[in-house]
This record gives structure tokens, sequence and C-alpha cells, in this order.
């Protein structure tokens, strides 16, 4: 797939394989790439096992990396794809950085930020939801499923 068919898919498609990646090293399998200018800043996924710390996610570690490359602490020209609708507490980094949009794949009924009342996110973000869900779903149910099996 081109970057210009359509970007979201595109960029959605990087945030899988680190989802992937994830899964491969046992970590729950969420994937977050942060882009500007179509260029890729960060590419992270999910490290809560390996570094034995809860508040290693995905969307926080690529706010760090992201933050490094552009030598400044807000991602306002910045989207985040996140193969996983952000966590409250994402959401909360991702306000205070500023992002200027997030594009998540998967729902998340049980901790998405969507469920709480209001919003955290920074009044100009822009989301967008459900891009290549089925895809982000099917990846977390075959990793909990394992679990469970």
């Amino acid at each position: 797939m081109s970057l210009f068919d359509n970007p979201d898919e595109y960029f959605m498609q990087q945030a899988l394989r680190e989802a992937r990646a994830a899964m491969a090293e046992g970590e729950i399998p969420v994937g977050a790439v942060v882009v500007s200018q179509d260029s890729i800043l960060a590419r992270c996924h999910n490290n809560t096992e390996r570094l034995h710390d809860v508040t290693a996610h995905a969307e926080m570690m690529a706010i760090t990396a992201a933050t490094e490359v552009l030598g400044a602490k807000y991602l306002t020209d910045c989207t985040l794809y996140v193969t996983l609708e952000p966590c409250i507490m994402c959401a909360g980094a991702l306000g205070w950085a500023q992002i200027g949009r997030i594009v998540y794949g998967a729902a998340d009924p049980r901790r998405g930020f969507t469920q709480v009342k209001g919003t955290v996110l920074h009044p100009k973000t822009a989301v967008s939801g459900g891009v290549m869900a089925e895809e982000c779903e099917a990846l977390l149910k075959t990793f909990f499923k394992g679990k469970r099996g």
C-alpha cells in the first residue's frame, strides 16, 4: 500500500508492525507511531513487562521518543497512530503534549479514554477511531486467547 493511497491505513499498518513486535516479546500487542509531515518520528510498542513499568504503554513511549526527536515538549503538528484506543493515562499525557491528532484502531470499551465523561485531550486535538479496527482487534484477541488457552 502506498502512503498516498490512504495515509491513515499506511501509518496504522506501521503501528500494527509494532503491535506484532510487542506480541512476539510477550507484551500486550499495542503499537504506536508518531508522524509529522508524512514522516515517522517514533515507533514504539508496549514495554510494561520488559521494563516492569505499568506506565510503559506504547503511547507513552512514543510521546517521549517523538519529543526527543523534535527537541520540544509539544506535538501540535503530529499525529499519533495507535492500534488500541488510548487509556485515560495515555490520553492525559497526549493532552499535555498537545498532540494534533489521534488515530486509533480498536476501541477499548473497558479502559479507553472515550469512556470518561468530558475529555482529557487538548481542545484542538482531532480524534479518528476505528481505522483498521478488525485487524487491530484480531491481534488482541489472538494474544489473550493464547494467555487463557
